[in-house]
């Protein structure tokens, strides 16, 4: 049978051990099996689930040699095999398997999974990758963005637009070759900077706005569910499901996810394709992100810890810079950064600082300001680590230079330009550049795709041609 137009997801793995031991994996959650017959048990766990999802869900199976072979099992416990092109001389399917009526898991009708166990060593047949569905494409097309004023430096030609989720955002690739979003009918699809789709896949109703971020060091797209969390390493490779705890709250601060099990539930890291619980914190602590398989956490007033699944956590002492006294408090951190407000000799000052959060060291310095006015200013900084925006403090992150900007408030970055509002006024400018008003309305892209600025007004995306 065909497996198009079935989701990758749950990603269900059977795996036989030996004439009485199985383990069921769904969606990384382990069901083991001890049963007379583990074939006909791990099928009956598998059909239950895709009842639960009202349709059926491919699978893995793995013999104890380690052959493998991928299936189709519906809600009613009929089973079917995937046809794969792979020569050889055996029967590519070796298995008993056929169309089956509802009822299939009643005694005396039970299908079994795998391979009647082999008689040489010549029937193990290749694995073959699992690959996502091909589903029926998007509309894109080219279109005029004639409802808001062009941001400066694009055009109101759109080479290509979509319609997109209306309760969800584009996702820009920190690379700008890719643009991700959720469908109207509930696909993840990921473009090219050209509106090509490069690979789609179904997600559940409830899919929020992807993110790119990265797990186990390399790059994915992700997207939070309810129950779960999706990820794609993209090139037609299926998700990776973890399933969440009840009330998680998944935080993308970091460069890698950091899963919150409420208020008292610590936290995890996604490690290994798994959830993994990090260290009790330490008293009066904050979980502030997940870099990796590491969280950043810390006290009010410092110090700051970095913690790590097995491991005793790593202090992170901010180094004190030239004309601050002591902390007066840590703000919040972001990739690679971390916002410390130092007081001053002067009682009526304190020091906004960005360190670095590996080694602790100063990275930019803002002007001092009042202590209520700082404390009120918002983080923005750029996807590639360059410029940022600490509200008036106006950052280069590679100079380290800094510059204030009276009453400005940030809204958005796109490349090295900052968008932001001095009082009911939109602005946008470079760090230590002019900052040029906007009219009023003026989009402001999500980022930048190849050449093309991504926007988005009622519901499409518009990729906007540069100006000439």
């Amino acid at each position: 049978m065909a497996d198009k137009g079935i989701p990758s997801w749950p990603k269900v793995t059977i795996r036989l051990y030996d004439d009485h031991n199985a383990e069921v994996k769904i969606a990384g959650r382990s069901h083991p099996v001890n049963h007379h017959d583990p074939r006909q048990a791990a099928i009956q766990l598998v059909s239950e689930r895709a009842a639960q999802l009202g349709r059926p869900v491919k699978a893995t199976a793995v013999e104890s040699d380690g052959a493998s072979w991928p299936l189709i099992i519906h809600p009613d416990g009929q089973v079917e095999s995937v046809d794969v092109d792979v020569k050889s001389k055996k029967p590519i399917w070796p298995i008993i398997v056929a169309t089956v009526l509802a009822g299939v898991l009643i005694a005396g009708t039970v299908i079994y999974l795998v391979v009647l166990r082999p008689t040489g060593p010549d029937t193990t047949q290749p694995t073959v990758s699992p690959k996502l569905p091909e589903l029926p494409g998007p509309s894109v097309g080219p279109d005029q963005f004639s409802a808001r004023p062009a941001p400066p430096g694009w055009t109101t030609t759109a080479s290509w637009t979509v319609d997109l989720d209306p309760d969800t955002k584009p996702a820009v690739s920190p690379n700008g070759r890719e643009v991700a979003i959720i469908t109207q009918d509930e696909k993840i699809a990921v473009f090219d900077s050209t509106g090509k789709v490069l690979w789609q896949d179904k997600v559940p109703r409830g899919a929020e706005t992807p993110v790119y971020t990265t797990i186990d060091g390399k790059p994915v797209v992700a997207v939070v569910a309810p129950e779960s969390l999706y990820y794609w390493a993209g090139d037609g490779a299926e998700a990776v499901e973890l399933e969440l705890p009840n009330s998680a709250d998944v935080q993308f601060f970091g460069s890698s996810p950091l899963v919150v099990l409420g208020s008292e539930g610590g936290a995890s890291v996604v490690s290994g394709g798994e959830l993994k619980a990090l260290p009790r914190p330490q008293r009066l602590t904050t979980v502030l992100l997940a870099e990796g398989d590491k969280g950043l956490s810390a006290r009010y007033t410092g110090p700051l810890f970095w913690d790590q699944p097995g491991k005793d956590a790593v202090p992170l002492l901010p180094a004190k810079p030239k004309g601050a006294t002591v902390i007066n408090h840590i703000v919040a951190a972001s990739p690679g950064r971390v916002l410390v407000i130092w007081n001053t000799t002067v009682a009526d000052k304190v020091m906004p600082v960005v360190h670095n959060s590996a080694t602790g060291a100063a990275v930019a310095i803002c002007p001092t300001s009042a202590p209520n006015k700082a404390a009120g200013w918002q983080w923005m900084p750029d996807q590639a680590g360059k410029v940022a925006a600490w509200g008036e403090c106006l950052i280069n992150l590679t100079s380290g230079k800094t510059s204030l900007y009276k009453d400005f408030q940030p809204l958005s970055i796109t490349g090295s330009t900052i968008y932001g509002q001095v009082l009911s006024d939109l602005v946008a400018g470079t760090p230590g550049g002019k900052f040029r008003p906007q009219v009023k309305g003026t989009a402001r892209p999500w980022g930048i795709a190849g050449t093309r600025a991504i926007v988005v007004h009622d519901g499409t995306l518009y990729a906007l041609d540069p100006a000439k």
